[in-house]
């Protein structure tokens, strides 16, 4: 054989090797093209599944109808069916999917025909149902995990029977979608998861904010409650001090003053004249002192809901207490404000007491009080027409501040203390009607500085009855009327 007859025979097996279809026969050719074909429709089939894939996130109905419509495409189906066996993935929503010719999602399965709806209703229930046995339907199963979830079925329109190939890129497709849609179920069940951790979190934050206003409010009952306590301790021992004043000192007073009277009548027998005037002297002061404490008693044991609030009229009800002796008028001005029961009656006991000298000292006949509201504070002041010098009292108050004796002769110290306790100052000068002008200026809005209560030792004024508070109540003064006098008109 030459080399040319040689090299003609060994020519097709040449060209099968490199086109894979011998060329002696004409159905070869055929067959290459239709394998082409299903390789560029398999090709397109997972370029649209690809795109399908990363819409994820968008939900699974767009997912579905992509795998559909590609499985579509791949078969020349007229329709094609996708759908998860109801007892598989619960939370996965869209769970079926149906696409016609139009390649249009039919939106409820009584928009299909009856045969479609049977393969729909077969792979949902897991083929336990009867389904549309025809030849034209080509069925893939999709699985997860091992197990079977659902299924794909295309009504195709290929000629002759599906190839292997077709039914492996079903089932790419069928697979890839139960993939995709157990990751969208776990997507949307962690959103899900998300939206319940924020609600829980803002719940969270809403109880930690209600739980901080009860913990306010018990804090302030526990406060009121101690407030309470304290209030009930001071009624207690007012009401004994009232007690030991009454059984005790009043009744000293009492027979201090019988004794008085008894030295005085025997003083007259004997034509004592000096010694009648000084006991007449004595008998007066403690006939004012049994007044003062019989007035102490009675705001000691007035309970604390009938004391006057008032500013005004607490000053009214002490001015009134001295109306026998003393005439008194009552003047405010400016806009009265609410400063609290313990600053009002701090005022009001200075004021007593400043009247309480006024008629007890310096022998004053009439006195005004006047109360001046001003923006920034409020001026008090009580003025007298008797025979004090203001020269004298300043001095008086300076030696007091630098003494501590045995409560005694404290009266000015404890006006100035007071004045102190609420942020002001306490001043004398010359009143209009020849007598003294006491003035207390406490600013606004008032600050205590000092103590609530003065101490033991110091013997606050004389308090009206209204104007009871739970501290100590002044004894009168047992000093002469000439020593007095000679004071300057103080105690």
């Amino acid at each position: 054989m030459t080399d040319g007859a040689r090299a003609a025979d060994d020519g097709p097996p040449e060209l099968a090797r490199l086109t894979g279809v011998r060329s002696g026969k004409k159905s070869y050719y055929p067959a290459y093209l239709r394998s082409t074909q299903r390789t560029q429709r398999a090709v397109r089939a997972m370029d649209t599944i690809s795109r399908a894939v990363v819409r994820t996130v968008e939900g699974p109905r767009s997912l579905l109808e992509e795998v559909a419509r590609a499985a579509a495409d791949h078969m020349n189906a007229s329709w094609a069916v996708l759908a998860l066996a109801d007892k598989h993935l619960p939370k996965a929503r869209q769970r079926f999917v149906v696409v016609g010719p139009d390649r249009h999602a039919a939106a409820t399965p009584e928009e299909v025909p009856e045969i479609v709806r049977l393969e729909l209703s077969a792979i949902r229930s897991g083929f336990s149902a009867p389904s549309a046995r025809t030849d034209v339907w080509v069925r893939v199963p999709m699985y997860l995990e091992g197990r079977r979830i659902g299924g794909l079925a295309a009504q195709h329109g290929v000629d002759g029977e599906p190839e292997p190939e077709d039914l492996a890129v079903l089932r790419i497709l069928a697979n890839q979608a139960a993939v995709s849609l157990h990751t969208s179920e776990q997507y949307h069940a962690g959103l899900a998861l998300h939206r319940q951790a924020e609600r829980l979190a803002e719940e969270t934050r809403a109880q930690a904010r209600d739980l901080a206003v009860r913990t306010s409010q018990l804090e302030r009952a526990e406060r009121r409650l101690v407030v309470a306590e304290q209030r009930e301790l001071v009624e207690t021992e007012r009401r004994r001090i009232a007690r030991e004043l009454h059984d005790s000192v009043t009744q000293y007073v009492l027979s201090a003053g019988m004794a008085v009277e008894v030295a005085r009548g025997e003083a007259e027998s004997m034509a004592a004249d000096e010694v009648v005037e000084q006991l007449v002297v004595a008998k007066e002061l403690t006939q004012d002192a049994v007044e003062q404490l019989r007035s102490a008693i009675f705001s000691l044991t007035r309970p604390r809901q009938e004391a006057v609030v008032s500013l005004h009229d607490l000053l009214v009800e002490v001015a009134g207490h001295h109306g026998s002796r003393l005439q008194v008028s009552v003047d405010v001005t400016g806009r009265s404000l609410d400063l609290g029961h313990d600053v009002h009656h701090e005022i009001a006991r200075i004021v007593a007491e400043a009247l309480f000298n006024a008629v007890s000292h310096a022998h004053a006949a009439t006195a005004r009080v006047r109360v001046r509201w001003r923006p920034d504070e409020v001026v008090v002041s009580v003025a007298d027409d008797g025979d004090g010098e203001p020269a004298g009292l300043r001095r008086m108050l300076r030696e007091e501040r630098r003494t501590v004796g045995d409560g005694r002769h404290q009266g000015l110290s404890n006006m100035d203390t007071r004045a102190r306790g609420l942020g002001g100052r306490l001043s004398f000068r010359r009143a209009r009607s020849g007598g003294v002008q006491l003035v207390v200026r406490v600013p606004l809005p008032v600050t205590r500085t000092g103590p609530e209560t003065l101490p033991a030792s110091v013997a606050p004024g004389a308090v009206a009855p209204g104007a009871a508070a739970p501290d100590a109540v002044t004894p009168v003064r047992s000093a002469p009327v000439a020593d007095a006098r000679a004071r300057g008109g103080s105690r």
